[in-house]
Parts: C-alpha cells; sequence; structure tokens
C-alpha cells in the first residue's frame, strides 16, 4: 500500500516538473441568476479533480449579466477531470459562500491549448438548491 502510494506521489511530480503528459484544455461556460435577476460578481472556479487535492486551473467572475466563460488548461497522462466551483450569496447572509459543482463531460476536454468547444451549462438560478451544496469559508 505504502509503495502504491509512493508511486503515484511520484508520477504526479514528475508529471508537473518535467511536463509529462500531453496538454488539456476546456471551457465552460453559463448565466447565474438569483431569483430573476442577473447574478453579477460571483466567484466561478474551475478546478482539476485529483486523487488527493483538487487543483484550480482557472477563476473568473460573471459579469454584470450574470454571464461567465472560464478557460483552462493542464498538462496530464491521463484524462482531465474538470469540474467548475460556483461561489454565491444568493438568499443567504452568512458570513462564507454556499457552494455547489459541476462535473464537466469528457466529450468536452480538447487535447491541446485551446478548446475546441465550449460546455454550456445554461442558465442557473442559484436561488435553487443544488446536490452537494455546501458552505466554504476558504474559496
Amino acid at each position: 500500500m505504502q509503495l502504491l502510494f509512493a508511486t503515484v506521489v511520484l508520477c504526479c511530480c514528475v508529471n508537473g516538473l518535467l511536463g509529462v503528459g500531453r496538454l488539456q484544455s476546456v471551457s465552460v461556460s453559463g448565466r447565474l441568476i438569483c431569483d430573476g435577476r442577473p447574478a453579477a460578481g460571483v466567484k466561478v472556479k474551475m478546478y482539476e479533480k485529483e486523487f488527493f487535492l483538487d487543483r484550480k486551473m482557472a477563476e473568473v467572475y460573471t459579469d454584470v449579466n450574470g454571464i461567465f466563460t472560464v478557460t483552462g488548461r493542464k498538462r496530464e497522462i491521463s484524462t482531465i477531470d474538470p469540474k467548475v466551483n460556483v461561489y454565491h450569496k444568493c438568499n443567504y447572509m452568512g458570513l462564507c459562500y454556499k457552494k455547489f459543482g459541476i462535473t464537466i463531460p469528457d466529450d468536452y476536454i480538447t487535447w491541446g491549448n485551446v478548446p475546441e468547444r465550449t460546455y454550456d451549462i445554461g442558465t442557473l438560478n442559484l436561488a435553487n438548491k443544488y446536490t452537494g451544496t455546501t458552505t466554504d469559508c476558504l474559496n
């Protein structure tokens, strides 16, 4: 078990240091609203899901209309496993932020620096309850 753990850690380090693997990219767009009004200034982060800790690929904020596009890239031996996290305070007065994640389908991952197409999540109302929603103070 310790040998397997050491091998996984070593592979991750070699991958990052030596540039081993293929460059992959992904793009996601959408519109966020809160009770029918644009959710401006909402933080959207793209992560690559890793075994231990997810690695941030990109971060954007929604514009005045609640619209965003986030594009990330990462060099990886295997196919990347991207997700987008949304951090908001729609109908929430707590000190921290509500957070939910959206996994990006493999069909939208492109080999290379520039994504060939964009995954459109559509318009999401942040007032709705989404599966896996948590509270995040350290985003």
